[in-house]
Protein backbone atom coordinates (compact mmCIF):
# COMPACT_ATOMS: atom_id res chain seq x y z
CA UNK A 1 0.00 0.00 0.00
CA UNK A 2 1.36 3.61 -0.42
CA UNK A 3 1.84 4.97 2.86
CA UNK A 4 1.43 8.26 4.32
CA UNK A 5 5.13 9.64 5.19
CA UNK A 6 5.74 11.26 8.84
CA UNK A 7 6.41 15.38 8.61
CA UNK A 8 10.68 15.61 8.57
CA UNK A 9 10.02 18.29 11.31
CA UNK A 10 7.55 18.62 14.17
CA UNK A 11 4.10 20.18 13.29
CA UNK A 12 4.78 23.39 14.88
CA UNK A 13 8.42 23.88 12.96
CA UNK A 14 6.95 26.15 10.14
CA UNK A 15 5.46 28.66 12.73
CA UNK A 16 4.50 31.43 12.11
CA UNK A 17 4.17 31.28 8.36
CA UNK A 18 2.25 27.92 8.92
CA UNK A 19 0.76 27.15 12.29
CA UNK A 20 0.64 23.27 14.11
CA UNK A 21 -3.06 23.67 13.35
CA UNK A 22 -2.70 24.17 9.92
CA UNK A 23 -0.05 21.30 9.70
CA UNK A 24 -2.12 18.84 11.10
CA UNK A 25 -5.14 19.71 9.45
CA UNK A 26 -2.97 19.46 5.71
CA UNK A 27 -1.14 16.59 6.59
CA UNK A 28 -3.29 14.34 9.10
CA UNK A 29 -6.50 14.67 7.15
CA UNK A 30 -6.02 16.12 3.66
CA UNK A 31 -2.18 14.10 2.01
CA UNK A 32 -3.91 10.84 4.41
CA UNK A 33 -7.46 10.94 2.49
CA UNK A 34 -5.20 11.17 -0.88
CA UNK A 35 -3.52 8.01 0.18
CA UNK A 36 -6.12 6.35 1.48
CA UNK A 37 -8.26 7.04 -1.92
CA UNK A 38 -5.24 6.08 -3.92
CA UNK A 39 -5.42 3.07 -1.89
CA UNK A 40 -9.07 2.01 -2.33
CA UNK A 41 -8.93 2.95 -6.09
CA UNK A 42 -5.87 0.50 -6.60
CA UNK A 43 -7.82 -1.85 -4.84
CA UNK A 44 -10.57 -1.86 -6.71
CA UNK A 45 -8.77 -2.37 -10.12
CA UNK A 46 -6.22 -5.47 -8.55
CA UNK A 47 -3.21 -3.16 -9.44
CA UNK A 48 0.08 -3.07 -7.68
CA UNK A 49 2.94 -0.66 -8.95
CA UNK A 50 5.96 -0.69 -7.89
CA UNK A 51 5.93 2.86 -6.48
CA UNK A 52 3.41 5.84 -6.52
CA UNK A 53 5.74 7.78 -9.57
CA UNK A 54 4.36 5.07 -11.70
CA UNK A 55 1.02 5.17 -10.61
CA UNK A 56 0.83 8.96 -11.13
CA UNK A 57 2.51 9.08 -15.08
CA UNK A 58 0.47 6.20 -16.30
CA UNK A 59 -2.62 7.21 -14.74
CA UNK A 60 -2.00 10.29 -16.71
CA UNK A 61 -1.04 8.78 -19.99
CA UNK A 62 -4.27 6.60 -20.01
CA UNK A 63 -6.40 8.71 -18.68
CA UNK A 64 -7.64 8.03 -15.27
CA UNK A 65 -8.63 11.59 -13.65
CA UNK A 66 -9.78 10.13 -10.63
CA UNK A 67 -6.48 7.96 -9.76
CA UNK A 68 -4.47 10.91 -11.35
CA UNK A 69 -5.79 13.19 -9.06
CA UNK A 70 -5.66 11.24 -6.08
CA UNK A 71 -2.20 9.70 -6.89
CA UNK A 72 -0.71 12.86 -7.43
CA UNK A 73 -2.01 14.80 -4.56
CA UNK A 74 -0.18 12.18 -2.44
CA UNK A 75 3.09 12.61 -4.30
CA UNK A 76 2.92 16.60 -4.61
CA UNK A 77 2.04 16.53 -0.78
CA UNK A 78 5.30 14.08 0.11
CA UNK A 79 7.45 16.35 -2.15
CA UNK A 80 5.74 19.83 -0.61
CA UNK A 81 6.86 18.74 2.82
CA UNK A 82 10.06 18.18 2.10
CA UNK A 83 10.46 21.36 0.33
CA UNK A 84 10.65 23.65 3.30
CA UNK A 85 12.94 23.78 6.51
CA UNK A 86 12.73 25.24 9.84
CA UNK A 87 15.82 26.75 9.62
CA UNK A 88 16.30 29.96 7.06
CA UNK A 89 18.32 29.07 4.08
CA UNK A 90 19.96 30.49 1.11
CA UNK A 91 20.30 28.58 -1.85
CA UNK A 92 23.99 27.44 -2.61
CA UNK A 93 26.57 27.74 -4.97
CA UNK A 94 25.56 26.20 -8.26
CA UNK A 95 21.87 26.92 -7.18
CA UNK A 96 22.77 30.14 -6.58
CA UNK A 97 23.91 30.75 -9.97
CA UNK A 98 21.61 29.97 -11.95
CA UNK A 99 19.07 31.33 -10.15
CA UNK A 100 20.58 34.18 -11.26
CA UNK A 101 21.23 33.62 -14.60
CA UNK A 102 17.18 33.04 -14.46
CA UNK A 103 15.90 35.42 -12.72
CA UNK A 104 18.64 37.71 -12.11
CA UNK A 105 18.79 37.72 -8.14
CA UNK A 106 17.06 35.61 -5.34
CA UNK A 107 14.73 38.55 -5.01
CA UNK A 108 13.91 38.08 -9.02
CA UNK A 109 12.78 34.69 -8.28
CA UNK A 110 10.66 35.84 -5.46
CA UNK A 111 8.83 38.36 -7.39
CA UNK A 112 8.54 35.93 -10.00
CA UNK A 113 7.32 32.54 -7.59
CA UNK A 114 4.97 35.04 -5.90
CA UNK A 115 3.12 36.54 -9.10
CA UNK A 116 2.51 33.28 -10.47
CA UNK A 117 1.26 31.89 -7.34
CA UNK A 118 -0.71 35.04 -6.35
CA UNK A 119 -2.16 35.15 -9.49
CA UNK A 120 -3.07 31.71 -10.65
CA UNK A 121 -7.12 31.21 -10.47
CA UNK A 122 -8.20 28.49 -8.50
CA UNK A 123 -6.52 25.87 -6.84
CA UNK A 124 -3.36 24.21 -8.13
CA UNK A 125 0.74 24.38 -6.99
CA UNK A 126 3.64 26.84 -8.32
CA UNK A 127 7.13 24.49 -8.83
CA UNK A 128 10.21 25.75 -9.38
CA UNK A 129 11.48 23.50 -12.07
CA UNK A 130 15.04 22.71 -13.97
CA UNK A 131 15.11 20.87 -17.55
CA UNK A 132 18.27 18.73 -18.13
CA UNK A 133 20.11 21.43 -18.79
CA UNK A 134 20.28 23.43 -15.43
CA UNK A 135 17.98 26.09 -16.89
CA UNK A 136 15.09 26.99 -14.17
CA UNK A 137 12.06 28.59 -14.62
CA UNK A 138 8.63 28.89 -12.56
CA UNK A 139 5.64 27.24 -13.04
CA UNK A 140 2.27 27.04 -11.86
CA UNK A 141 -0.06 23.78 -12.08
CA UNK A 142 -3.91 23.85 -12.05
CA UNK A 143 -5.43 21.24 -9.29
CA UNK A 144 -3.32 18.09 -9.04
CA UNK A 145 -0.95 18.70 -11.88
CA UNK A 146 2.55 18.16 -11.66
CA UNK A 147 5.90 17.74 -13.83
CA UNK A 148 6.30 14.52 -12.79
CA UNK A 149 3.69 14.01 -16.16
CA UNK A 150 6.33 16.52 -18.17
CA UNK A 151 9.14 15.10 -19.45
CA UNK A 152 12.59 16.37 -19.06
CA UNK A 153 11.50 18.37 -16.00
CA UNK A 154 12.83 18.03 -12.77
CA UNK A 155 10.93 20.10 -9.31
CA UNK A 156 13.04 21.69 -7.14
CA UNK A 157 10.52 23.54 -5.16
CA UNK A 158 6.92 23.86 -4.51
CA UNK A 159 4.55 25.56 -2.78
CA UNK A 160 0.56 24.66 -2.33
CA UNK A 161 -1.47 27.31 -3.62
CA UNK A 162 -4.76 25.31 -2.49
CA UNK A 163 -6.71 27.39 -0.09
CA UNK A 164 -6.41 24.42 3.25
CA UNK A 165 -2.47 24.96 2.76
CA UNK A 166 -2.80 28.90 3.94
CA UNK A 167 -6.96 29.61 4.99
CA UNK A 168 -6.45 29.43 8.62
CA UNK A 169 -3.37 31.13 9.22
CA UNK A 170 -3.22 33.69 6.25
CA UNK A 171 -7.26 33.96 5.80
CA UNK A 172 -7.85 35.42 1.99
CA UNK A 173 -4.41 36.88 1.50
CA UNK A 174 -2.49 34.18 -0.62
CA UNK A 175 -0.03 36.85 -1.93
CA UNK A 176 1.14 37.44 1.80
CA UNK A 177 1.26 33.70 2.62
CA UNK A 178 3.84 33.22 -0.27
CA UNK A 179 5.87 36.25 0.50
CA UNK A 180 6.54 34.99 3.63
CA UNK A 181 6.75 31.51 2.43
CA UNK A 182 9.14 32.20 0.15
CA UNK A 183 11.48 34.28 2.44
CA UNK A 184 11.30 31.74 5.66
CA UNK A 185 10.45 28.10 4.39
CA UNK A 186 12.19 26.91 1.23
CA UNK A 187 14.72 24.23 1.71
CA UNK A 188 17.07 25.11 -0.84
CA UNK A 189 19.94 22.25 0.07
CA UNK A 190 17.10 19.87 -0.91
CA UNK A 191 16.55 22.07 -4.19
CA UNK A 192 20.03 22.45 -5.15
CA UNK A 193 19.90 18.31 -4.64
CA UNK A 194 17.12 18.20 -6.56
CA UNK A 195 18.69 20.51 -9.39
CA UNK A 196 22.00 18.24 -9.29
CA UNK A 197 19.94 15.12 -9.69
CA UNK A 198 17.91 16.97 -13.04
CA UNK A 199 21.44 17.05 -14.13
CA UNK A 200 22.48 13.87 -13.73
CA UNK A 201 24.16 13.97 -10.95
CA UNK A 202 22.27 12.05 -8.07
CA UNK A 203 19.30 10.78 -7.25
CA UNK A 204 16.17 13.17 -7.46
CA UNK A 205 13.71 12.58 -4.17
CA UNK A 206 11.19 9.71 -4.73
CA UNK A 207 8.19 9.05 -2.67
CA UNK A 208 8.55 6.36 0.25
CA UNK A 209 8.16 2.87 -1.30
CA UNK A 210 5.19 1.25 -0.71
CA UNK A 211 4.36 -1.29 2.20
CA UNK A 212 5.34 -5.00 1.28
CA UNK A 213 1.39 -5.77 1.52
CA UNK A 214 1.41 -4.13 -1.64
CA UNK A 215 5.34 -4.73 -3.26
CA UNK A 216 4.36 -8.74 -2.52
CA UNK A 217 0.91 -8.67 -4.42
Amino acid sequence: MITLPDLPYPYDALTPVISANTMHFHHDKHHATYVKTTNELLAQSGGAPKDLETIVVDAHRSGNKTLFNNAAQAWNHGFFWMCMSPARQQPPGELASAIGTAFGDLPGLKTKFVTEGAGHFGSGWVWLVADGAGAITVVPTHDAADPLSESGLTPLLVCDLWEHAYYLDHQNDRKGFLEAWFDTLPNWEFAASQWSAGRSRGQAWRYPAPSRSMAAE
